[in-house]
Order: C-alpha cells, then sequence, then structure tokens
C-alpha cells in the first residue's frame, strides 16, 4: 500500500492536512498518539520506563508524568537515548501494526512531527512537509494554545528548519494563507498525486513520459535524486550497491526532460532479477515489461542489456537503469555524464541537438534515436578525454 510520511513545524497546521486527508479516505496514523499509547498504564513500555528511571516519574494516578521525565533526561544524552530504546520500537511495531491493518489499496498516512530530525523519510514512497512562516507559527501557537513567545521560538528552534524539511520533502504544501486554501491544496495532492500513485504502486505500473518536452536546467534535481536514492537504498538493504545520478538532470545547466535518471549497479543482470526487482517494485520503482538494452558505442557490437524500473509515482518520473557492474552500458553511462560536466563546449553542442530534435521529434522513441549520431562522435571524444584525464567510473 502507499505510504506517505507527513510532517511539518510546530504551528504549520500539519494536523489539519491530516484532517482533510482523513475526510478525503487516507488511514491516518498519528505518531504522537501511539507514542502515548506504547506507554499508558499497565503497558510493558511503561513498566521498562519506571524500571530505568525509578517512579519519580508517575504522577500520583500511576501514568507517566512527562514533565518529569523531561526533567530527568533534558540534559542527559545518554538518558535521552535509553528513553528512545524504550518507545521508539515500540512505536515502530504498532505503527506497523495500523498499517498492516489496512486494506490493500490504502493511502497510509503516517503523521510524524520529528520525520526528518530522526531520518524516517526513506522509509515512505512519498514526504509531505507542511511549510508555513514562522511569525505565522508563532501567531497561530500564541493563539490556539496560549503559548507565550519564548516558549514558541524555543520549541520552534529545537525542530529542524525550513531549509531541511524542504530537502527531505517530496511535496511542500505552503500554509500561509487560509483553511480553505489549505484545504484546496491537499484535495488536488490526493486527486492527482496520491491516488494515482496508489493505484500505480498497486499494479505495479510505471510511469512513462510519451512526449519530450524540455526543461531549463532545474537547481534541485541533484536533491530529488538524493531522496530518490536514499528511498531505493533503503528498499534493497541489507545489500550495499552503487547508486549513480546519470543522464542529462545530473549534468549541471543542462536542460532536459523532467525525468530523472538513476543507474542502479548489480554484480550481474542476474541479480536484478527475483527479489531485487520485487523490492523496487514494493518501493515505487516497478519493471518496465518487455526486454531492454542500450545501443552499443560504437555501433556494429552486441546490444548492452540491461533491466529498467519506472517510478509508479506521477510527479515524479524516473527511470531506473539496472546494470551490471563494468559492463560497457554502465562504464559510458557514468562516462558521458563525466565528460559533459567538464566539457562546456560538448555541453553546449548536446544543448543544441536536444532542442532542435525536441521541435521536430517531440516522441520519445524517435527523439532518443535521432541522437544516436551525435552520440557516436562523443563517445569517441569522450574516450579521449577519459584516456587524457586519467578518468575512472
Amino acid at each position: 500500500m502507499l505510504m506517505v510520511g507527513l510532517t511539518g513545524g510546530i504551528g504549520s497546521g500539519k494536523s489539519a492536512v491530516a484532517s482533510r486527508l482523513a475526510d478525503r479516505g487516507a488511514v491516518v496514523i498519528d505518531a504522537d498518539q501511539v507514542a502515548r499509547e506504547v506507554v499508558a498504564p499497565g503497558t510493558e513500555g511503561l513498566a521498562e520506563i519506571v524500571a530505568t528511571f525509578s517512579d519519580r516519574v508517575l504522577d500520583a494516578g500511576g501514568a507517566l508524568d512527562r514533565a518529569a521525565l523531561g526533567a530527568v533526561v533534558f540534559a542527559d544524552e545518554a538518558a535521552r537515548r535509553r528513553l528512545e530504546g524504550i518507545i521508539h520500537p515500540r512505536v515502530r511495531a504498532r505503527t506497523a501494526e495500523l498499517a498492516a491493518a489496512a486494506a490493500p489499496d490504502a493511502i497510509v498516512v503516517n503523521d510524524v512531527p520529528l520525520l526528518v530530525e530522526v531520518g524516517l523519510a526513506p522509509t515512505y514512497h512519498l514526504v509531505v512537509v507542511v511549510q508555513t512562516a514562522v511569525a505565522t507559527r508563532l501567531a497561530r501557537l500564541a493563539r490556539d494554545r496560549g503559548m507565550d513567545r519564548a516558549e514558541a521560538e524555543r520549541r520552534i528552534a529545537a525542530q529542524a528548519d525550513d531549509a531541511r524539511r524542504r530537502a527531505a520533502a517530496d511535496v511542500v504544501l505552503t500554509n500561509d494563507g487560509s483553511l480553505a486554501d489549505l484545504h484546496a491544496a491537499v484535495d488536488a495532492l490526493w486527486q492527482e498525486r496520491l491516488l494515482p500513485y496508489e493505484a500505480n504502486l498497486r499494479e505495479r505500473r510505471p510511469v512513462r513520459p510519451h512526449r519530450v518536452v524540455l526543461t531549463e536546467a532545474d537547481p534541485t534535481w541533484p536533491q530529488q535524486y538524493a531522496r530518490l536514492a536514499a528511498r531505493i537504498r533503503h528498499a534493497i538493504a541489507p545489500a550495499d550497491l552503487r547508486i549513480d545520478h546519470i543522464g542529462s538532470t545530473a549534468v549541471p545547466g543542462l536542460a532536459a526532460k523532467d525525468v530523472i535518471d538513476i543507474q542502479l549497479t548489480v554484480p550481474t543482470l542476474a541479480d536484478a532479477d527475483g527479489p531485487l526487482a520485487e523490492r523496487l517494485a514494493a518501493a515505487g520503482f516497478p519493471r518496465l515489461p518487455g526486454d531492454w538494452w542500450d545501443n552499443p558505442r560504437p555501433p556494429g557490437s552486441g546490444r548492452w542489456e540491461k533491466r529498467l524500473h519506472g517510478s509508479a509515482d506521477p510527479g515524479r518520473p524516473v527511470y531506473l537503469h539496472v546494470r551490471a557492474v563494468d559492463s560497457p552500458g554502465w562504464r559510458y553511462a557514468l562516462l558521458m555524464r563525466d565528460h559533459l560536466r567538464a566539457d562546456p563546449d560538448q555541453r553546449a553542442a548536446y544543448l543544441l541537438l536536444k532542442r532542435e530534435l525536441a521541435a521536430s521529434a517531440p516522441d520519445s522513441a524517435t527523439y532518443t534515436t535521432a541522437k544516436d549520431p551525435w552520440f557516436d562522435e562523443e563517445h569517441l571524444r569522450a574516450e579521449e578525454w577519459a584516456a587524457q584525464t586519467g578518468w575512472r567510473p
């Protein structure tokens, strides 16, 4: 099922987003609520906390006194880690139980305030961040929670800042306007991205752009790649395979189709099948049907076989090329990227060709084939550059 991580700073309006998603049909799991549940009176979690920190962390009724516990662990890093070792595994286990109880076609939204801070982003198919100006958050905390400014500022400062959250976000919902504005943004996200993503994931259906539309160089492409690579790395663990950003979006300043090309290195193509392919599909990267290969350089030699996966996310097309280490296609992908990064003249020539072909051959198959003659020549230039510079993949 589709797993969505939802987060945002205190006072950002994250709870309003969670509520709207629940209204649309999402199964929302509130991490704070789960964290309270696993240390409620009578639970093993509370018993272990008392055994670790004594009954001074209980109130008169035998429930956890959070203020007293906070005083114990606030300035003691070792104590805080012991507490996390008690609570976090139980929260993860209970969250997994709640998700497993959802319908197979559910969209499960984990509402996690500290998702970014504890490094959970790669565990979700999609991360949604609610972002709101600090001044607006301070005003809301004073109005809705009666929090004085100093305390509100302290709590905001204790969390990840906006830049760090944006780096982890596949979707940023800005919440500086009205509640109606926020609801409209959530509804659009639900209809245009989450529903089709869920269906694509369940049916193992990759997204394939069929027309070539060049996009001006996006400085966030490397950051987007980093999020995708982290997700892939998490999906294939404990295998530790090389992952590279390749293709035009990996070359700074180069206009490209808005598709992130990624290369996953396997020992042999046989290793690309079976469990690995299924893990990638479950993580949102299903295999494209059929046989796939790269045209050899120079022409005339046998075709360079590979496995090709795509993205089930309609909002982020991806081609995931799975190639065997040291194979000609694997080396070629890295060499072309690095040579274009290093040679501004060839980068400019390639950009001119791309613009001409996008205008005259807008379907993907024709566009790709029409670039072959240029790449045959570029391959020779790149090999000469590699020999001169001592380049290694």
